[in-house]
């Protein structure tokens, strides 16, 4: 690609200007608060001393998913960046108004991914898309976005992405998720603006908000790590590991509760389950009530409701439909199994 710098050429993000083999942060200015304090958005900048491609790496977009935060300061960490061809721009908390707060929004409740590309002079929403899409998004070659699932709901490692451009598939299929969902690009997304920048960008889905999930942090630092030596950012590994095949999903479906009252699940995030299959019990207080809640379909569940209590029409589990929901299932055992014992992959 065009943008792709040269070596020894600095890059240069808000007023900082980091040379060849040079790290920095930068603190870049959103908005005055009433408080009399700035809001910055904070940046940390790598530059290889080769030529290579700039990736960005972005984080608690919605301020109250943690796991993203975590995976991007391990990957700061990788022994392997000190030989790194390209430039890496890590945000690891973009909503910063959010993350202080544990919410997901920002103070108009407005939803940052739904905000881009934003405007140098609307709201704190308007502003940090702006600021995220000038100073970071539209410097990078590739980028990689981690989320969550919201408060109460969690999700099985899972890459989405535009499944048509063959350039996101091949990222997506290198990244190592036991899961890729063909998913829309939905209106005023980071996705959506990047695609329209002709930027191959990939969303990591993993865990849930306000909580710190282990394999989830754990498979996405070896994710992103894969990528980025898939785009020679970093070295080949002197010896061959396996990686997991995922198994692409372009149809997913969710189960809602068919009535109100405290659920009871009688399946595990992960699992393989045919159309029909009991996946929760809904009762009321009393228990003079039951309601089984059957899948609607065949497929694995990649998303669930941890909350005991639902009201009726609540979503309580998310299915990916599959061609063969064996391999699929075969293909989720393998991943927890790769993902059992931490090593190092820097």
């Amino acid at each position: 690609m065009s943008r792709v710098r040269t070596k020894g050429q600095p890059i240069k993000v808000g007023g900082l200007e980091v040379g060849p083999g040079e790290r920095g942060i930068v603190d870049l200015p959103v908005a005055g608060l009433y408080t009399h304090t700035q809001l910055t958005m904070p940046v940390h900048v790598i530059n290889g001393r080769y030529a290579g491609p700039t990736l960005f790496l972005t984080a608690a977009v919605h301020g109250d998913e943690l796991n993203g935060v975590e995976i991007i300061k391990r990957v700061l960490k990788l022994s392997a960046l000190k030989r790194l061809h390209g430039c890496v721009l890590a945000v690891p908390v973009v909503n910063v108004f959010g993350f202080i707060n544990r919410s997901r929004y920002l103070p108009d409740r407005r939803d940052l991914n739904r905000s881009f590309p934003g405007r140098e002079t609307g709201s704190i929403a308007a502003r940090l898309a702006n600021l995220l899409a000038k100073e970071i998004v539209a410097k990078s070659n590739y980028g990689i976005d981690l989320h969550t699932g919201a408060i109460d709901r969690s999700n099985l490692p899972q890459i989405r992405a535009d499944l048509s451009d063959p350039e996101v598939l091949k990222l997506a299929e290198e990244f190592g998720s036991p899961v890729i969902i063909n998913a829309n690009l939905r209106d005023g997304s980071l996705r959506e603006f990047a695609a329209e920048k002709g930027i191959p960008m990939l969303l990591y889905e993993a865990g849930e908000a306000l909580r710190l999930d282990e394999l989830s942090i754990r498979a996405g630092v070896r994710g992103v790590s894969r990528v980025m030596r898939a785009l020679r950012m970093l070295p080949a590994r002197t010896s061959a590991r396996s990686r997991i095949a995922p198994v692409q999903s372009r149809q997913t479906t969710w189960v809602r509760a068919p009535g109100s009252g405290v659920v009871q699940t009688e399946c595990r995030l992960g699992e393989r389950v045919r159309s029909g299959q009991l996946l929760a019990k809904v009762s009321d207080p009393f228990g003079n009530v039951e309601i089984e809640v059957p899948a609607t379909a065949s497929g694995i569940v990649i998303g669930r409701s941890m909350s005991p209590l639902a009201h009726e029409g609540d979503a309580l589990f998310h299915l990916a439909r599959f061609d063969d929901v064996g391999d699929a299932a075969q293909t989720v055992d393998e991943f927890h199994e790769a993902h059992a014992v931490a090593d190092d992959w820097g």
